[in-house]
């Protein structure tokens, strides 16, 4: 049974195009219709002219076309037309779509070149550029204020999104529509930065996209678009996903990432959390990694000279031969042992406990007078950013950062002091940590030039700009076990040494050894 043609939908979008549709339609390769199952469909935005009656006479003037003719009663603008369209293209089961402009500024002849990476499987999108050299010298025809604030907008969104597109405002695109069907493109503005905005879903999605020159012309007709609102849009909305990646400010229409790509990976070389921490760790320590995740620090810590056991309850996915683990959910009592480690680690994993002070009780009935140090991180709630949405009325949970979902507590630097020190912790420092800027920004001039300018302002003032609290910690042991040692210090008995701790010494059942089941 030979293959079927893939279903392709050529989506034309037309707002006031009577004097330019049926040229853009004549000029669609019909070489198209052979190698597709290809359909066409022109969605006219509410035009009071004559575009929707052009449209109709153009099917009924072609009827070996398979064309389809809708209206929007109401405007629904450039993005909310593309809607329309990527939702009547999702609806109908094709398996791409290309964005034709009614208006002819992009040429239909180009059409089969911009499939090309979709249909050959290297691409999810496709983008045309009018600054491309092919493409080049057929842009001469865009005015200079457009050629140069198109250069410039592009430049400041590759620099804040790390890509490095030669043009991102070419309304020529093409795309799979199982890949549109992942997107909540619902979301997006109804503007012409919707173009913005689907692009950045994509990004943040993992989509494959490449770019393909195309030429373009620009005629006599009106642009609907105000350019410099239009740039202004633009670059709200790339900072707008700068900040939702770094975790500083969730946007629901930018949670587009995959399902397994891990929020905890590591933050090296630069200052962070997982920096610091590791300055903190000497070489022959003894770690015991509370909350560990998958472990990507903990296999660190080891290549660093360090023996480590990890605890959490998803331990699955930590693999290291010189890593032990321990099964346990952190909200239940207390069942793995501190035992010989000399550090302990409880890096961002406080907040996410239903009581922290419970926890923090029942690890403190392990300790002796051998003191351990106690890492510890967590969120800064009263970071600025934070600070700034609580005055405008904001204070939006998310997926990762200072309001993640799964949060259950809030701390400041003060409450999260004075939690260490009611359950009997003595602080030795306490440290604002910046942004994570690189990891979105890149590991280069830019990103390095944010956390700089973030550890300056922090110097200023911690509580106020550090966008997490690093505190490191004594242990000290509980009253139970001072008064127990005081009776034994004090008593008529000759003794060569101190007993162990006695009840709260015995390890629980299940909880003797070491390796996958125990510590």
């Amino acid at each position: 049974m030979p293959k079927q043609k893939p279903r392709l939908l050529i989506f034309i979008v037309a707002y006031y195009a009577e004097k330019t549709l049926v040229r853009v339609l004549d000029r669609i390769p019909r070489t198209l219709f052979d190698r597709f199952r290809a359909e066409i469909v022109i969605v006219d935005d509410a035009s009071d002219d004559r575009t929707f009656e052009f449209g109709k006479e153009y099917r009924r003037a072609h009827p070996e076309l398979p064309v389809t003719v809708l209206r929007n009663e109401f405007n629904q603008g450039y993005g909310g037309n593309q809607k329309v369209g990527y939702a009547f293209a999702i609806d109908r089961g094709f398996d791409y779509v290309v964005l034709v402009h009614a208006d002819g500024q992009y040429a239909p002849e180009e059409l089969l070149a911009l499939l090309e990476p979709l249909v050959s499987d290297n691409a999810d999108a496709v983008i045309g550029t009018r600054m491309a050299k092919r493409a080049g010298p057929r842009t001469r025809a865009m005015p200079l204020y457009k050629y140069a604030g198109n250069r410039l907008v592009s430049a400041a969104q590759n620099a804040l999104l790390g890509t490095h597109f030669t043009e991102l405002h070419c309304g020529y695109r093409a795309y799979s529509v199982k890949q549109l069907k992942r997107l909540p493109f619902h979301l997006n503005s109804n503007d012409y930065h919707f173009d913005t905005e689907l692009f950045i879903q994509l990004l943040h999605a993992g989509a494959r996209i490449v770019e393909r020159p195309v030429p373009t012309y620009y005629g006599g007709g009106i642009s609907h678009a105000n350019g410099v609102q239009y740039a202004a849009n633009v670059l709200r909305t790339t900072l707008q996903s700068v900040f939702h990646r770094t975790g500083l400010l969730y946007q629901r229409k930018f949670d587009t990432e995959p399902q397994d790509n891990t929020i905890y990976d590591l933050k090296l070389g630069y200052p962070s959390s997982h920096t610091m921490v590791l300055d903190r760790i000497p070489a022959g320590s003894r770690v015991l990694d509370i909350g560990s995740g998958p472990g990507e620090l903990a296999r660190e810590i080891v290549q660093r000279g360090s023996t480590v056991t990890v605890v959490d309850k998803d331990v699955h996915a930590v693999t290291g031969a010189d890593i032990d683990v321990f099964r346990q959910d952190l909200d239940e009592p207390v069942r793995f042992r501190v035992g010989d480690h000399t550090h302990l680690l409880m890096l961002d994993i406080i907040e996410h406990l239903k009581s922290p002070e419970r926890f923090l009780e029942e690890l403190r009935t392990q300790f002796t007078y051998d003191t351990k140090t106690l890492i510890m991180t967590s969120p800064n709630v009263a970071f600025v950013v934070q600070r700034l949405m609580l005055a405008l009325g904001q204070f939006n949970y998310g997926k990762r950062g200072i309001l993640d979902q799964t949060h259950t507590r809030l701390f400041t630097f003060r409450s999260l002091e004075r939690l260490l020190r009611d359950t009997g912790y003595r602080i030795k420092e306490v440290r604002g940590i910046p942004a994570p800027f690189p990891k979105v920004l890149g590991n280069g001039i830019l990103g390095r030039t944010a956390v700089r300018v973030n550890l300056a302002l922090i110097a200023l003032s911690k509580t106020l700009f550090s966008y997490q609290i690093l505190v490191e910690a004594e242990t000290t042991p509980d009253v139970a076990f001072v008064l127990g040692d005081t009776l034994y210090a004090s008593s008529d008995e000759v003794v060569e040494s101190r007993p162990p701790r006695s009840i709260s010494s015995r390890p629980p059942n299940g909880a003797i050894g070491r390796g996958s089941n125990g510590v």
